[in-house]
């Protein structure tokens, strides 16, 4: 298969299983007093990281000459994956076994721990809309005595919580004896994973993510015909990817990124400056940063400030510098997107339309203000604000190495495409990620109106605006 990989770079490729956890919240507040240290040769370091992501270790043997239609989801999932709280588990024990656990990011709910049927899921876009709760920043009417609890210390039960968190998707479970035929349709259809239960019980054993089995046809692309020919591939090419981003200015509240994930129903939002360049990247796994209450003045702070502050934390746990490879450019092979999300572990990459090569001098940008018009367009009613200490992007590594966001791509389109080479024939994941998106919206309170409607999406494009709400000093998570 020809791709636009390196040919002999020893490059290792993070695997899927749970990274080291935040073991001591008290250390977050440490690490806001200074950055660290950077490794020799950064630019050629970074520009070889964007331009070659790390490759493979090799196919399994045991799919060597394999129909992939053939393989059962049991071949695939890890029964590890599998972690269970009960009705009863607090809100605090609950977010604690979601940070120590990693990949998949989920947390399977059970009645009592005499069963392992499972009835419900928590994941980090669950603790976001309980963050936003607590702090004030949603408060329907019905939530405001629980909300209250959870201010007095309380120990807050799942059975009392989750019903006020807001429309999530219910657990959509597999036998372990399916095969990847199902699997692939599920999951190219948009839906972000799959409870996988023993065969003829509601017994959950395991779970199956988008990531996991992109992460397993990556693996094994020289194995499976029907999709080893599309990694070379380019984006535009095969038509990957929408034009329908919502984005956010990187001089805009931390809040406002939240409340637009969860208002949304999306769990990622890129970062721009002034000329819609791509500085950034905000997730709703990154709100494990504002579970103690040394951390919730950053709800307050710049986006572009809490993305300085997920590169120091990532360094600091992991060991190393940290790099954000969130970008791809229409022309960027299959290859190399499917490489990026799985090193960074992502759901998806942003599209970028370079202006200059990554190798040759980007003079910085300016002042982070509002961006309010599509690429390619003037922007003219861009409004400035000064923001003060917060650092310029070109601070933030491969900021400008970047582009102008125009679109993105996520683990959804590229199962889908999967699925379609193979004959298969998926929902289409537009129609799931509307029907998300409108049963998030009906689900906000009149207090997110200020919001919502100082956000502008021209032609695609979603920039939040500042909130007006302070930030609350409550006790969240321990």
């Amino acid at each position: 298969m020809a791709t636009d990989r390196t040919p002999s770079s020893h490059r290792r490729e993070p695997s899927l299983h749970p990274s080291p956890a935040v073991s001591h919240r008290s250390s977050f507040a440490e690490n806001l007093r200074g950055n660290p240290r950077r490794m020799p040769s950064f630019t050629g370091g970074l520009n070889d990281l964007l331009m070659y992501p790390p490759t493979k270790d090799g196919a399994e043997s045991r799919f060597r000459g394999r129909d992939w239609r053939s393989v059962q989801v049991s071949e695939i999932i890890d029964t590890a994956d599998a972690r269970f709280v009960e009705l009863d588990t607090s809100i605090e024990e609950t977010t604690k076994l979601l940070i120590r656990s990693g990949s998949p990011n989920v947390v399977l709910v059970r009645e009592s721990h005499k069963t392992k049927t499972c009835i419900d899921t928590f994941d980090y876009s669950d603790l976001n809309a309980y963050l936003l709760l607590v702090l004030g920043l949603s408060s329907p009417p019905e939530s405001q005595d629980m909300v209250r609890r959870a201010r007095g210390g309380e120990a807050i039960p799942l059975r009392d919580l989750l019903h006020h968190l807001g429309p999530r998707e219910p657990p959509i479970a597999m036998p372990r004896t399916a095969d990847l035929t199902r699997a692939m349709e599920v999951l190219g259809s948009g839906m972000h994973r799959v409870v996988i239960t023993k065969e003829g019980t509601s017994e959950a054993v395991g779970v199956l993510s988008q990531l996991r089995l992109v992460r397993f046809f990556w693996d094994n692309d020289q194995n499976f015909a029907a999709t080893s020919d599309l990694y070379a591939r380019s984006l535009k090419e095969l038509q990957l990817g929408t034009k329908d981003v919502m984005s956010i200015g990187g001089d805009r509240p931390l809040s406002d990124a939240l409340l637009l994930m969860h208002e949304q129903g999306i769990t990622s939002l890129p970062v721009l400056d002034a000329q819609r360049n791509v500085v950034g990247n905000v997730s709703h796994v990154d709100v494990r940063l504002l579970t103690d209450t040394s951390s919730i003045p950053l709800l307050s702070s710049s986006c572009l400030h809490f993305i300085s502050v997920i590169l120091s934390e990532r360094g600091l746990e992991d060991g190393k510098d940290s790099y954000p490879v969130f970008y791809v450019t229409p022309l960027s092979t299959l290859a190399q997107t499917v490489a990026k999300l799985c090193a960074t572990r992502s759901h998806r990459m942003w599209i970028v339309d370079q202006q200059a090569s990554p190798s040759g001098s980007v003079p910085p940008s300016p002042g982070i203000v509002a961006s309010s018009g599509p690429p390619g367009t003037p922007m003219a009613r861009r409004a400035s604000h000064d923001i003060g200490s917060t650092a310029p992007p070109t601070i933030i590594p491969g900021a400008s190495l970047s582009g102008r966001l125009s679109g993105v791509v996520s683990l959804t389109d590229i199962l889908n495409l999967f699925a379609r080479a193979s004959g298969l024939s998926p929902c289409d994941p537009d129609e799931i990620r509307k029907r998300r998106r409108r049963s998030s919206s009906s689900s906000q309170r009149p207090n997110l109106d200020s919001v919502r409607a100082s956000m502008e999406r021209p032609r695609g494009d979603s920039s939040a605006g500042r909130s007006s709400r302070s930030t609350s000093s409550n006790r969240v998570v321990a």
